[in-house]
């Protein structure tokens, strides 16, 4: 049997959850929040499935959804999408991505990627027989090399893909990058595939840029977002994709063979419990989090740059061990057991900067347990 992509192995997420499972550990590995999502979300949930709305949803979603989203984005980005024609219910993010990439991406052509990235993302690419062109982020605050960025792009480069807030690294993108970004798509006119899931997680009052803000970026972006980071179902599986009518029917052609439509009693909830805007509270949530867990980390040996955004935080082990990162966190799921992401999994080219990545989307009795054991490695 020939493979299409043949050195694609399993998920990282996977072996590092499954080898949590089998240790027993806390895990700090897949970034999944372990306490319960809102009980008013999930009676609405109960309240639409009771009252019958278990059928096929229309293929782009629900329409009070889409309506209410386009409230929530022009109350955020003072841009408001038209709701029937710019706004794409999806399977999650990643279904997002992916029908994005096969709709736009040609046999031949080039996405520049940034790395470290999220694992979904050059799969895609390889499968619609296109080349990533790989770019890392600068150490040790991975900010974006826009000078490498602009020597990448050539007659071949049909998209480049963004990521902010930025998962492994809880870096995110400032004015100044929207800038460069700006200067590229209107000298060059290629798309952006803009993956925003975190737009809500950023810390220390800093804003989130989204793409859609941008007048000029906005007729070459796609951007994805997820209902999952946003009120803790990441098990639901159901996100969305903003982008102009001409992008957004393109999209669709593809979204609509491959899964067609999504779950339709859990978008009319999502739909009437928008209006509550809990989302508003996530900065301070889980910036306490944060904070929680690297003051618990302060006496170890580790060394940590607070991430700006995301749930995740990146740890150096360098002055702890020499090991590999991949061995290194295997190990400590093993014997320390607290389970984490090496960072390696994130290049393509398996790059070991003796970094592991923690999630603190948790319990905060589960944050100090992890750290009880974490601070004496």
């Amino acid at each position: 049997m020939r493979s299409k992509i043949p050195n694609t192995k399993t998920s990282i997420f996977t072996i590092m959850s499954r080898l949590s499972n089998e240790q027993g550990a806390i895990n700090l590995a897949q970034g999944f929040p372990n306490f319960p999502s809102s009980p008013k979300l999930l009676s609405l949930v109960s309240k639409y499935v009771d009252q019958g709305y278990n059928q096929y949803a229309p293929m782009a979603g629900v329409q009070v959804l889409r309506e209410k989203l386009s409230e929530k984005i022009a109350s955020l980005y003072k841009y408001a999408p038209e709701p029937e024609s710019e706004i794409t219910i999806t399977a999650g993010a990643t279904q997002a991505l992916f029908t994005a990439i096969t709709a736009f991406v040609h046999m031949g052509d080039e996405v520049i990627v940034l790395e470290p990235c999220y694992d979904s993302y050059i799969p895609a690419i390889k499968l619609n027989g296109a080349r990533p062109v790989s770019i890392p982020l600068n150490s040790p605050n991975y900010d974006i090399p826009w000078d490498k960025v602009k020597a990448a792009i050539s007659d071949k480069t049909r998209m480049l893909i963004i990521n902010t807030p930025h998962n492994p690294t809880g870096a995110i993108i400032s004015k100044k990058d929207v800038k460069e970004l700006e200067e590229i798509v209107s000298k060059h006119k290629i798309l952006v595939l803009s993956d925003e899931v975190y737009e809500h997680i950023t810390f220390e009052t800093r804003a989130h840029e989204s793409l859609l803000a941008s007048d000029i970026l906005r007729p070459y972006s796609l951007v994805c977002f997820s209902f999952g980071k946003v009120l803790h179902t990441t098990g639901w599986k159901l996100g969305y994709i903003v982008a102009n009518k001409d992008l957004s029917d393109e999209f669709r052609k593809v979204h609509q063979f491959n899964v067609f439509s999504c779950n339709t009693p859990i978008q009319y909830a999502i739909a009437e419990f928008l209006d509550e805007k809990e989302y508003l509270e996530l900065p301070s949530f889980f910036e306490a989090k944060r904070d929680l867990l690297l003051e618990a980390l302060k006496s170890s040996r580790f060394n940590a740059i607070p991430a700006s955004g995301t749930y995740f935080q990146l740890l150096d082990y360098s002055t702890i061990s020499e090991e590999g990162d991949f061995d290194f966190a295997q190990r400590i799921t093993r014997e320390k057991k607290v389970a984490s992401i090496p960072v390696s999994s994130f290049y393509s080219d398996l790059k070991d900067d003796k970094m592991i990545r923690l999630c603190f989307a948790k319990t905060d009795d589960t944050i100090k347990r992890a750290a009880d054991i974490l601070v004496n490695i």
